[in-house]
């Protein structure tokens, strides 16, 4: 136990000296402008990755690029210890920077900024997403190994380059390293948020997700309203009356069999969340709302994050142009999502939806769907032995317990993981809600950065053990 904790010590310290050394590293990869949706930056995605297998080579990782049939994914090995066997996630793709005018500086040329509270910010695209998370969990490994000579357990780092843009060639990569990857007890995934600014979490649990795209035919063209109003069916009223019927009085979802399988909250999570500083009516302020919608009898924190949802993400039909036309369209459409619970199945799920809207179609009416996209719900045991050294670990570097928490949105890999690896995921960020992720100016403090490699440092040593 003593080496142990000395080689933890050794790690802290290590981290401590070496902090603007760290920053210059993740200034050098945020300056890559690797999006991944545009075709126009496919080579800086590619020097992306290149970056990282250099970076990880340097401190003694077994580092290769593998091509895909998109962009490529960066595999690392160390698998000189005994004991345990972890797979760590992150990805180095960013989003667009669209619009470009409301960045206050270029994107792609960080800096430290001094907010108005005194918090130090590193600002410049993918500084939270994912590029800064990525690199707290390296330069953990870098501290480790260049004190202590060897990592407490073996590390496998996989880092893909299309999670911004849909991750379609991650999953027959995984299939095809299987044999590989499988070996892995625990998958760890740093993408997600603390509870506040001195507040750790755990992620324990993601909602799955099923999205559909339908369109609703009546008439075989559009109709005047004057001649054929009353008499032909609107498709337009129908696909509100249709969307009406996905709700009951109370908020929750009317569609059969919807919450079959659905379980209550485990008594654990339940006083946890008792135990957070949430304000409903706080939450919805800060976006101009004061009334909540949905389940009634279910708070706002149980709805954004453990209760299945049914939410209507775009709506088209009729003539929508400058000035009024009076007609009657033929087709009227919808983008409805799902985001999913444990225990709910997302075929089920998408053919319950089907036969719902099915059933209120007139004979002479049609509709057809669009799938995009269905994932399951992902749900981490809490009473298991990594999460267990893992809170422990993020309770000493933080001095407060660890917020164990939901997602309300959905992170596919983890899915995959479990899917095609069998593996569980902890997912343990270091982002905070106002990181502007996706947005223009988007920052990472520089005590998310810095606390999170020491963090890192902390788990690796505590699974370690």
């Amino acid at each position: 136990m003593e080496n142990v904790d000395a080689g933890i010590a050794k790690g802290l310290t290590y981290a401590n000296t070496n902090e603007d050394q760290a920053l210059d590293r993740l200034f050098a990869l945020l300056r890559i402008p690797s999006i991944s949706t545009d075709p126009a930056y496919t080579s800086d995605c590619r020097t992306a990755a290149e970056w990282l297998r250099h970076e990880l080579g340097e401190i003694g990782f077994a580092a290769k690029v593998h091509n895909t049939d998109g962009h490529p994914v960066v595999l690392a090995t160390d698998h000189e210890a005994d004991g345990p066997h972890v797979l760590f996630y992150g990805h180095y793709d960013v989003q667009p920077v669209d619009p470009l005018e409301l960045w206050r500086e270029p994107p792609f040329e960080p800096f430290i900024r001094t907010a108005e509270n005194g918090e130090l910010q590193i600002h410049g695209r993918g500084a939270s997403d994912d590029k800064g998370q990525l690199m707290t969990f390296i330069e953990a490994c870098r501290a480790l190994k260049a004190e202590t000579g060897k990592l407490p357990v073996k590390v496998t780092i996989l880092l893909e380059g299309e999670e911004e843009s849909g991750g379609k060639n991650l999953p027959p990569f995984l299939e095809k390293m299987q044999d590989t990857l499988k070996a892995a007890d625990i998958a760890l995934v740093c993408d997600t948020d603390m509870w506040d600014r001195n507040t750790p979490a755990i992620t324990t649990s993601l909602r799955g997700l099923v999205a559909e795209d339908i369109e609703i035919t009546a008439a075989s063209r559009d109709l005047h309203s004057g001649m054929y109003g009353n008499a032909a069916r609107n498709p337009n009223q129908l696909l509100a009356e249709i969307i009406a019927s996905l709700r009951t009085p109370e908020g929750g979802v009317a569609i059969q069999g919807f919450y079959d399988g659905v379980k209550e909250l485990p008594e654990e999570i339940a006083e946890i969340w008792k135990g957070l500083d949430f304000d409903d009516a706080e939450f919805l302020d800060a976006v101009g709302l004061s009334v909540p919608a949905g389940e009634k009898e279910r708070s706002i924190l149980e709805q954004t994050i453990s209760r299945p949802t049914c939410e209507i993400n775009g709506m088209w039909g009729g003539y929508i142009g400058e000035g009024f036309k009076t007609v009657i369209p033929a087709k009227a459409g919808a983008k409805i999502s799902f985001r999913l619970v444990a225990g709910q199945d997302p075929d089920r799920i998408r053919a319950a939806f089907r036969a719902h809207v099915e059933s209120r179609l007139p004979a002479d009416c049609s509709v057809t769907f669009t799938p995009h996209g269905g994932s399951p719900a992902i749900a981490v045991p809490v009473d298991g032995a990594f999460l267990s050294r893992a809170r422990q670990a993020l309770k000493e570097e933080w001095g407060r317990d660890v917020a164990l928490i939901g997602s309300g949105g959905s992170i596919p890999v983890a899915g995959d993981f479990k899917r095609i690896l069998g593996l569980d995921s902890l997912l343990i960020g270091f982002s905070l809600d106002d990181d502007s992720i996706h947005s223009p100016n988007e920052k990472y403090n520089v005590t998310s950065f810095t606390r999170g490699i020491r963090s890192w440092i902390r788990i690796l040593a505590a699974f370690g053990k």
